[in-house]
C-alpha cells in the first residue's frame, strides 16, 4: 500500500463524508451549519485534486501498481457518482444526463473487469482524462452555484455539464471500439 494507492483510498473515504455535508439537512431545507454547502464543494474539490495528485506521485516515484491502475479509475467513478446522484435527490441535475454519465461508467467497468479476466489491465485514455476532468469542473461549478461569476449573472455549471455529457459519450465509444478484441472472445 504505497501513497498514491493511499491517496487514491482517501478519495473513496471522502465520498460519505462529502455526501454528509451535501444531503444532511434539517427540516424544511435549512442547512446543520453556516456554509455546509460550500464545506460539501471543497471536500469533493479536495478529493477530486487527489485524482491527479496519486497519478503524479506514483509515474514520479515508478510507483504504479496494477491495484492503483483498478482503483484510480474505480474511486473517480465512486466520486463522481456519488456527486450526481446527490445533484439529481438535490434538483440541480436532471436524472437523464446523470443516467448517461453512469451508464458509460458501469459500461467501461465492465469492459475492464472482462479485460481483467485475460489479465489485461486498461488503462485511462486521453479522452477518458478529459472527460474526468469535465466531470469534475462542472459539478464544482454546480456545486459551487456557479460563484464567482454568479455574482455578475454567468452562470456556467448547466453547460459545462453539457461538455462533460460530450466527452463522456464519447470517451465510452473510444472504449468500446479499442476493447473490440477482448469482445470477440
Amino acid at each position: 500500500m504505497n501513497l498514491p494507492n493511499r491517496l487514491t483510498l482517501a478519495r473513496i473515504i471522502l465520498i460519505p463524508v462529502f455526501m454528509s455535508f451535501l444531503l444532511l439537512k434539517v427540516p424544511k431545507g435549512y442547512t446543520l451549519f453556516p456554509h455546509q454547502d460550500l464545506v460539501a464543494a471543497v471536500i469533493f474539490i479536495l478529493a477530486a485534486a487527489t485524482d491527479g495528485l496519486d497519478g503524479y506521485i506514483a509515474r514520479r516515484r515508478n510507483q504504479v501498481t496494477n491495484l492503483g491502475k483498478f482503483m484510480d479509475p474505480l474511486a473517480d467513478k465512486l466520486l463522481v457518482s456519488a456527486a450526481l446522484i446527490s445533484l439529481v435527490q438535490l434538483g440541480e441535475v436532471t436524472a437523464w444526463i446523470a443516467w448517461i454519465i453512469l451508464a458509460r461508467e458501469f459500461a467501461v467497468t465492465g469492459l475492464r473487469a472482462i479485460a481483467a479476466v485475460d489479465r489485461v489491465v486498461i488503462s485511462a485514455s486521453k479522452l477518458g482524462k478529459i472527460k474526468t476532468i469535465t466531470q469534475v469542473i462542472a459539478i464544482s461549478a454546480i456545486l459551487l452555484k456557479d460563484w464567482p461569476l454568479s455574482l455578475i449573472g454567468i452562470h456556467i455549471g448547466q453547460p459545462l455539464l453539457y461538455i462533460a455529457l460530450f466527452f463522456t459519450v464519447i470517451s465510452g465509444f473510444d472504449y468500446l471500439l479499442k476493447s473490440r478484441k477482448l469482445l470477440r472472445k
